[in-house]
């Protein structure tokens, strides 16, 4: 793997000349904050050694190196799925990759399906914690002490000091927000009214098919990680209608201004 990372890595450093500060990974119908980048380049994926290459609407297949919020930043245009038929590894290879590159703080968003009676379309949440429900883990195999430990902690898996950065920006702002727990499933099926009722039960507030994997090793690499949803369905009885990817893409793409300038103010007063 690290002799990968290193090749991916060592492509990617001829291309660019600065080093990126922070990762961003942008989810289904999400891509349209490049659009708020000032690009100095842009990679596809197919084009760099050793990376997968997106297969889902919505996720246009590039990485995007710019600045954002004043800081130099580099944004995957579109993520990888365990659905798609990729192995762990190759689902959660981009995040060691940026880190290989310097970021030093990592920021996921997703579009996911709302499990909390209190949520609504549109709604962004910041993700507070994780229930892993996918059935295996991206650290699954032999470690390898040079990217991380064995056993990484994760009872904070996602950074208090970042969610409070930004529950006081969307405060300033007047950006609704909630915060809630999200849960990682493998999909692609969305999930029928007895397994959003399960998942709720088990202490989620919205679900989707992402995200999990990609905060897990960035952990394991010791990297602060903030992570937004967009909730784009709900799985609340008596709310729960016929759902389809478009559906969701475009419930993303009304929420994005918002989360747009939340990310954007966190890059301009985040220290790193």
């Amino acid at each position: 793997m690290l002799e990968q990372i290193k090749e991916s890595a060592d492509y990617i450093r001829k291309q660019v000349k600065t080093v990126p500060e922070a990762g961003i990974i942008l989810g289904t119908g999400l891509g349209g904050l490049v659009r708020e980048i000032k690009t100095e380049c842009e990679i596809p994926y197919n084009e760099i050694p050793n990376f997968p290459v997106s297969t889902v609407e919505g996720h246009k297949g590039q990485l995007i190196f710019g600045t954002l919020g004043g800081k130099a930043i580099v944004a995957m245009q579109g993520r990888f799925h365990f659905y798609e038929g990729y192995s762990m590894h190759e689902v959660t290879f981009p995040v060691r990759v940026m880190q290989a590159l310097g970021i030093q703080v990592l920021f996921v968003s997703n579009a996911s399906g709302g499990l909390n009676p209190g949520f609504e379309v549109g709604d962004i949440m910041f993700i507070t914690d994780h229930i892993n429900l996918m059935g295996t883990n991206p650290l699954i195999g032999r470690n390898n002490d040079v990217l991380g430990p064995r056993f990484p902690d994760m009872s904070e898996a996602y950074d208090r000091r970042i969610l409070d950065m930004a529950s006081n920006i969307a405060s300033r702002a007047g950006i609704p927000f909630r915060t809630g727990v999200y849960a990682g499933v493998t999909g692609p099926t969305f999930e029928t009214p007895a397994e959003y009722r399960y998942i709720h039960i088990l202490g989620a507030d919205a679900v989707g098919m992402s995200t999990v994997p990609e905060v897990i090793v960035a952990r394991h690499m010791s990297l602060p990680v903030f992570a937004v949803s967009v909730i784009s369905d709900l799985g609340v009885p008596g709310k729960i209608v016929e759902v389809s990817h478009q559906i969701v893409i475009d419930a993303a793409s009304k929420a994005e201004p918002r989360m747009t300038r939340i990310i954007s103010e966190l890059l301009e007063e985040i220290e790193l």
